[in-house]
């Protein structure tokens, strides 16, 4: 089976006193994700999941409505700052030379909800289930860049890391998953769709 896992469009700014701030697409995100429906409409899905959190739910919107099917919401994919009442797009961070980019780049962990292990035996057990559901399928999974991050460390066979490369807006990354178990990565960082678009792409343009 063929594992796409998609990192969200880019979202709006949002920082609240109280609660969960989880913000919706901007519209260069919302763009961003149609453009990435657009790539990926001669390639075959039988399901499309998504997590929890409005931006990643949205990225899939068009993709799933595109064929007639469902956004399946997958609560395991959540990002480990999920219940953050704060979400600043990074590049936003770099520009202001807000310490919070470097803590970032440096892997530093600031949620007392779940150790890092813990989030990366979170998406694992998430994502497999979802491949082991799917066999001989193509399936997508609209998610976050930690995410992209812990699945991929352990499919290279890496130590469990959320940061150690940086996933672009819409980004795609594809694994091959064999009956027997054996998982490869195929690409990583796709972004061809948004080449010439003048959206922004990411850290990495």
């Amino acid at each position: 089976m063929e594992l796409l896992l998609i990192r969200h469009g880019l979202p709006v700014r949002r920082e609240v006193d109280d609660g969960i701030a989880d913000p919706e697409l901007s519209a260069a995100g919302l763009a961003q994700a149609q453009h990435l429906a657009e790539y990926l409409q001669s390639e075959p899905l039988d399901a499309v999941y998504a997590s929890p959190l409005q931006r990643a739910f949205q990225t899939a919107a068009p993709l799933a409505a595109a064929r007639g099917l469902p956004v399946v919401v997958a609560d395991g994919v959540a990002e480990w700052d999920r219940n953050s009442s704060s979400y600043v797009p990074i590049e936003e961070l770099k520009a202001a030379g807000d310490p919070r980019y470097l803590s970032l780049m440096r892997g530093e962990w600031t949620t007392e909800e779940e150790t890092p292990e813990q989030f990366s035996e979170r998406v694992i057990s998430t994502i497999d289930a979802l491949v082991d559901a799917h066999s001989g399928q193509r399936i997508a999974v609209s998610c976050h860049g930690g995410t992209i991050n812990a699945y991929l460390s352990h499919v290279l066979g890496l130590a469990p890391s959320t940061g150690f490369f940086y996933p672009n807006y819409t980004s795609i990354h594809r694994v091959m998953a064999s009956r027997s178990g054996v998982k490869s990565v195929l690409t990583m960082n796709e972004t061809a769709h948004l080449r010439g678009t003048g959206l922004p792409i990411g850290l990495m343009q």
